[in-house]
């Protein structure tokens, strides 16, 4: 089992400096992965309506916060090993052959460490910023992802979608890998599910409960053996708090080290191969020094 921290760029008073500290150190203690967030703007209009009775307030930290890719690159040349990911990078808000150039030059600069956790985006207020019909979602997502695909592959590129259009071009640079980074999804309906696993593209869920878990992976992995494709990465996101004392009634993968030591076999038996926990609110000192000390008990149970 592999695991990863989302990094508190959002945090009250976290500058460039302590964002660099925290990854720096992040890879000294041996985690696998650091993790950026996304997030266009934080509508002031709270909670948000997302229409047919759902309305969420959506995390304070998301009304400032750097931008992923340039904290990554920053992060890339401060650090040696440590894989750099997005979850999530709202990849609707900008063209395929231009996010395809950016994903694949933070690739470079970190030497083949980037992991592309792509997600649609859901903040209503956020599309209308953009510029961008909601309805681009589903079909023109899943299009957007085959035509930076396209701009990864060998020269001449060349894409003709519904939505999107490469004229026969030079793009580059290439990632480091053959064929573009690792691609995780971002999703929970069982569309969005289904799309990943008939992609051929890894999945990175939320944490909602063991038995949605469970659900979403199957929907995922029928999906993917029925578009033929083998095991593809599974990274889950745990929206939650790992600390020194044990948390009655803690959610999932969340409460003391020992109480997460004892819930990971689970997440393991599900195909889960790499946990990231994302600890809104908590002093980053406080997040890592439990990560350590979770690190050294999670690796012999």
């Amino acid at each position: 089992m592999k695991f990863g921290v989302m990094v508190p760029s959002g945090h009250t008073g976290m500058t460039a400096e302590s964002i660099r500290d925290f990854a720096v150190e992040a890879e000294r203690i041996g985690l696998e992965s650091v993790w950026h967030s996304d997030s266009l703007l934080r509508p002031t209009a709270q909670p948000v309506d997302f229409g047919n009775g759902l309305s969420i307030t959506t995390p304070e930290q998301s009304a400032w916060q750097y931008a992923p890719l340039e904290t990554l690159s920053y992060l890339a040349a401060a650090t040696s090993r440590i894989r750099l990911g997005t979850a999530v990078l709202a990849a609707l808000f900008q063209n395929p052959a231009s996010l395809a150039r950016r994903l694949a030059t933070v690739d470079q600069f970190s030497g083949g460490r980037l992991i592309a956790g792509l997600g649609q985006a859901w903040v209503p207020q956020e599309f209308e910023a953009a510029g961008l019909s909601p309805k681009r979602r589903g079909a023109g997502f899943a299009e957007h992802i085959d035509a930076m695909r396209a701009a990864w592959g060998p020269d001449p590129v060349r894409f003709e979608g519904r939505f999107y259009r490469i004229p026969e071009s030079q793009i580059g640079p290439k990632p480091v890998r053959p064929g573009g980074p690792e691609v995780l999804i971002g999703a929970a309906s069982p569309a969005g599910l289904e799309r990943a696993g008939a992609h051929g593209l890894g999945l990175l869920p939320v944490m909602f409960g063991w038995d949605a878990l469970g659900g979403q992976l199957a929907t995922y992995r029928a999906a993917a053996t029925a578009a033929g494709h083998g095991d593809r990465p599974v990274v889950l996101l745990v929206n939650g708090v790992v600390g020194e004392q044990p948390v009655d009634g803690a959610p999932p993968l969340t409460g003391s080290v020992e109480q997460v030591a004892e819930e990971l076999q689970r997440a393991a038996e599900l195909g889960v191969e790499h946990v990231v926990w994302n600890m809104l609110g908590v002093e980053p000192e406080a997040q890592l020094a439990a990560l350590r000390s979770g690190l050294g008990v999670w690796s012999t149970a």
